[in-house]
C-alpha cells in the first residue's frame, strides 16, 4: 500500500476527494478542512494499493494540485486493517508489477545525478577493478562490480526515454559519461603509481589470466547477459525487488573494463584497451536497449489496464 497526503487547494479538494473516492484500490480517506498553513489549503490523506497508484496520481496531477499545492507519497511497510486489506484486493493485478512512473522518474533523477560521491564510487570501484584484473582475481572484480554505481545513470537514461524527459536523459548521460572518463582517467595514474611501487606490472597484465582474461575480449555472451541484467535490473526498481540490483551489478562487466581499459592504457597495450572498450560499450547498450524495451512493455500493459483503476457510479 501506499500513503497519499495531499495538500490541496479549498477550490479543488470536492475534485480531488471524488477522484480518490472513485479509485478502486482506495481507502483511509482523511480531510482536514484549512488545516495547511504552507502552502495554505485542505489536508488530505488516503491509502491506495500500489496498483492504483500510478492512475491516482496520474488523475492529482491533472487537477494541478502538485502545482499549487503538494503531493507526498510514502510506503507502508505494514498496515493491520481490513479496509486495506479489502483495498489491495479490490485494485486489478499484483503489487509487485505495478509502475509508479513519477516514483520512477524521481528515483532516477536522484541516482544519475552527478555528484562528488558519485564521481568517488566510480573511480574506488574501477580501481578496485584495476587490482582484481592485475592479480587475477575473481573476488575483487566482484567487489568492484557491486561498488560501481552505474546502473543509476543507466536506469535514468532508460526512463527519460520512454518518458521523453529531455532533461532527465541529457543528466544521466552525464553522469554515465563523465563518470567513466573520470574514472579510467583516476585509474590511469593509479596504475602508473601501482608500478612504480612495483605492485603492477606489464607482465601481470600479459599473463594468462584466466579469470579476467574475458573482460576486454567481447563474444555475444556478453550482449546477451547485458541484456538480461538491463530487465532484471528495470524490473527491479519498478517493482518491490529492489533488493535484486546487487545481483545486476555483479553481473556485467562495466566498471571491470573500464578498469583494464585504464591499465592498458598505462602500459600502452592498446589491443587490450580497445577491446575492453568493446566490451564496456557493449554492456552499456545492452543494458540500456533492454531498459527501454522493459519499460515500454510495462507501460503498454499499464494502459491496458487503465480502464479498470475507476469504480462504477452508484446509481
Amino acid at each position: 500500500m501506499l500513503h497519499l497526503r495531499l495538500i490541496v487547494p479549498p477550490d479543488r479538494t470536492e475534485a480531488a476527494v471524488r477522484l480518490i473516492e472513485r479509485t478502486v484500490g482506495t481507502t483511509h480517506l482523511v480531510v482536514l478542512p484549512g488545516a495547511a498553513r504552507d502552502p495554505a489549503g485542505d489536508l488530505v490523506l488516503c491509502d491506495v494499493a500500489r496498483e492504483a497508484g500510478d492512475e491516482l496520481l496520474h488523475g492529482i496531477r491533472e487537477l494541478r494540485i502538485d502545482e499549487d499545492g503538494s503531493i507526498a507519497v510514502e510506503n507502508i511497510d505494514f498496515s493491520l486493517s481490513k479496509r486495506a486489506d479489502a483495498a489491495e484486493e479490490e485494485a486489478p493485478g499484483e503489487a509487485a508489477d505495478a509502475v509508479i512512473w513519477e516514483q520512477l522518474t524521481e528515483a532516477t533523477h536522484e541516482e544519475s545525478t552527478l555528484t562528488i560521491t558519485y564521481a568517488a564510487f566510480m573511480i574506488l570501484a574501477t580501481m578496485i577493478a584495476a587490482c582484481g584484473v592485475v592479480l587475477d582475481n575473481a573476488v575483487l572484480i566482484v567487489g568492484a562490480m557491486a561498488v560501481g554505481p552505474e546502473f543509476g545513470p543507466l536506469a535514468g537514461v532508460c526512463t527519460a526515454v520512454v518518458q521523453r524527459h529531455a532533461k532527465l536523459a541529457v543528466r544521466s548521460l552525464s553522469a554515465l559519461l563523465i563518470g567513466f572518463a573520470a574514472a579510467i582517467v583516476a585509474t590511469t595514474v593509479f596504475s602508473l603509481g601501482m608500478d612504480a611501487l612495483d605492485l603492477f606490472s606489464v607482465e601481470q597484465l600479459d599473463a594468462d589470466r584466466p579469470n579476467t582474461s574475458f573482460i576486454w575480449q567481447p563474444d555475444p555472451f556478453s550482449f546477451v547477459v547485458a541484456v538480461l541484467a538491463g530487465i532484471a535490473g528495470v524490473l527491479s526498481l519498478t517493482s518491490s525487488k529492489s533488493g535484486a540490483l546487487v545481483g545486476v551489478a555483479i553481473s556485467v562487466t562495466t566498471v571491470p573494463a573500464g578498469a583494464n581499459a585504464a591499465v592498458a592504457l598505462s602500459y600502452g597495450q592498446f589491443s587490450q584497451m580497445w577491446g575492453s572498450v568493446e566490451q564496456l560499450m557493449l554492456n552499456l547498450f545492452g543494458i540500456m536497449l533492454a531498459g527501454v524495451l522493459t519499460l515500454y512493455a510495462q507501460k503498454l500493459l499499464w494502459r491496458t489496464q487503465r480502464g479498470h483503476w475507476v469504480r462504477p457510479t452508484k446509481r
